[in-house]
């Protein structure tokens, strides 16, 4: 890798770099800082939290505890529940999509995801059934993270799993807002949207970890699809999203009639924010995105950078984003000194156009890697999913530096644009060696940016 030293200078107008670090260096203190940043959002530490500052005793008061853990933190975050409150590991269920070890005498369900299977429902319909069985001795106790949408899949009456996850696909790949794709998901499930709430007799306490930024941070009605939350949204509204362009001829014309049927009265509607049957019920979101932030700060400032961060989040189309993150970070430091490095967060989409490989946060990079030589002398930006997972790939995000459209074209890579209008950002940076690579987290708050600057 060509390294740049900090004695050389940088474009007209800028500033020489300040430093001795390299570039070798700069991307080292890039992935350590963001990994830091993942540690902040640590699922078992978030629970322990909850407990430290008493948002849980005080709501159980006593009763017996039944658990249902989904999603992409699940596992983790029943295994530090039950490590404070052993009685919670006798009875409820563990619904994740990776397999991991046993936590108490919980049930395991390996589910799907993005899409939901057969596993999906089979947990999604024995959550129900175990809150239908909760009495005045006991309370549901709900462990929501990003994921758990797909993991608990129980279809309403008239539509299959096939069927739901045609649709889902539709939608993830028109790049629909994660707002918009809960939105439909709630008006085809019996669990979503407020329905398995509904479906305890004696309330619900809900932990959640919010990996939810756009259109309103941390919206409980939108993590997970709000299980246990009151939902603002209609089958109205579903009906306008698959509707829209480039979605309608994917979606099934079982999923219409059912939406048609809603908006005509002849479906009952999820649970609004007043609905009485619902003042039983306790949410607490104990982690988001600000966690991630905050760790990634924090190790930042003990490796002697200057830290800043971008409070808005990072969302919109992901090669869109890209360079409109490089320019507001350039705004942002033009006069911080230097080494410098800027955080931020968010959870950008893509719309699936062509059949390479890749995912958001790839993409993101991909599309900030020319602009970043014409701001900066040496720079380095690092994109990740703090889940572990960015696309149907293996890899949490990529990097991407001033030195990398020299080092692609060197390789005889293509231009970026043409491995973006080909959504095969993995193809471009995996020759690199650009990929960052962390397996699966047990955790989601979004995605997680840093960019670091001599």
């Amino acid at each position: 890798m060509t390294e740049l030293r900090a004695s050389q200078r940088g474009p007209i107008g800028r500033r020489p770099i300040s430093s001795a670090l390299t570039l070798r260096t700069l991307r080292g203190h890039a992935i350590e800082i963001t990994r830091a940043g993942i540690a902040g959002a640590d699922a078992s530490a978030l629970v322990s939290r909850a407990f430290a500052e008493h948002q849980i005793e005080r709501v159980i008061a006593g009763r017996s505890p039944i658990l249902v853990a989904a999603g992409k933190a699940a596992g983790t975050m029943a295994e530090a529940f039950v490590k404070v409150l052993p009685a919670a590991g006798r009875r409820g269920l563990v619904a994740c999509p990776h397999q991991g070890p046993g936590v108490g005498r919980l049930e395991r369900f390996v589910v799907g995801h993005p899409l939901p299977d057969d596993r999906s429902f089979e947990a999604g319909r024995r959550a129900l059934e175990l809150a239908r069985n909760v009495d005045d001795t006991a309370v549901l106790v709900v462990l929501l993270s990003g994921g758990a949408s797909a993991g608990l899949a129980v279809p309403i009456d008239g539509l299959s799993l096939a069927d739901k996850s045609a649709t889902t696909a539709a939608l993830l790949d028109a790049g629909v807002t994660i707002d918009g794709l809960n939105c439909v998901r709630k008006h085809l499930s019996a669990i979503k949207g407020g329905r398995l709430a509904l479906a305890s007799p004696s309330g619900v306490l809900t932990l959640a970890i919010s990996d939810v930024v756009d259109p309103v941070p941390d919206d409980p009605a939108v993590i997970g699809s709000g299980p246990t939350a009151a939902d603002p949204t209609s089958y109205a509204d579903a009906l306008d999203i698959c509707g829209s362009e480039g979605i309608r001829a994917r979606v099934p014309a079982s999923v219409f009639r059912v939406l048609e049927r809603g908006q005509r009265g002849e479906l009952p509607e999820t649970p609004l924010p007043e609905d009485p049957r619902l003042a039983g019920s306790t949410l607490r979101i104990i982690g988001s995105r600000v966690d991630a932030i905050a760790g990634a700060r924090r190790e930042a400032e003990r490796r002697g950078f200057a830290v800043a961060t971008l409070d808005a989040p990072i969302t919109g189309d992901a090669r869109v984003a890209g360079p409109r993150y490089v320019m507001d970070v350039a705004r942002l430091t033009y006069d911080m000194r230097r080494p410098a490095c800027v955080v931020s967060a968010g959870e950008t989409t893509v719309r699936v156009v062509g059949s390479g490989r890749g995912g958001r946060n790839q993409e993101l990079a991909l599309s900030a890697a020319p602009l970043l030589p014409r701001r900066f002398q040496a720079a380095v930006v690092a994109s990740v999913g703090t889940d572990g997972v960015d696309g149907p790939t293996d890899a949490a995000g990529a990097l991407a530096d001033t030195t990398t459209l020299q080092r692609a074209n060197d390789r005889g890579l293509d231009p970026p644009a043409k491995y973006l209008d080909a959504n095969d950002a993995l193809s471009f940076f995996e020759p690199l060696g650009d990929l960052i690579r962390t397996g699966p987290t047990e955790t989601n708050v979004g995605d997680l940016q840093v960019t670091v600057i001599a």
